[in-house]
């Protein structure tokens, strides 16, 4: 399996509901770290997994969305806690859906597998991998 990875980051705010998050039940800040790797059993004819300035853009792009936002405040999180290993799953949904809209090409379409991985510090980290 072949795989290529692009890296960027998003900083937020969010606050977790139940006892089982003890302090982190506040308002808190988030820097996460994002890599987002994709994956396929075959190169593609220019001999590419992906073109990678285009999943660098879209990466960013789609981190732009987030950025400097407080979750709690966002409609689409009302009621949830957005753990790391929730947001790498919603950040997952959204790649698929440029994937699907073909803003990384045509032929990005014919990924295996995308893996999105959210680093929340040095130590500790979460990842979502699933078809696109």
């Amino acid at each position: 399996m072949y795989s290529l990875n692009v890296r960027d980051h998003f900083m937020i705010a969010h606050s977790f509901a139940g006892e089982t998050f003890g302090p982190a039940q506040k308002l808190h800040g988030a820097t996460y770290v994002v890599d987002v790797t994709f994956r396929r059993k075959a190169l593609d004819a220019d001999g590419l997994v992906v073109d990678i300035g285009r999943a660098s853009e879209v990466v960013k792009a789609l981190l732009a969305d987030l950025n400097y936002q407080n979750l709690d405040e966002r409609e689409e999180f009302r009621g949830q806690n957005t753990t790391t290993e929730f947001l790498a799953h919603a950040l997952h949904q959204r790649v698929a859906r440029a994937i699907h809209a073909g803003e990384l090409g045509e032929s990005a379409r014919e990924l295996d597998a995308v893996c999105v991985t959210l680093n929340e510090s040095h130590v500790a980290w979460a990842s979502y991998e699933a078809a696109p």
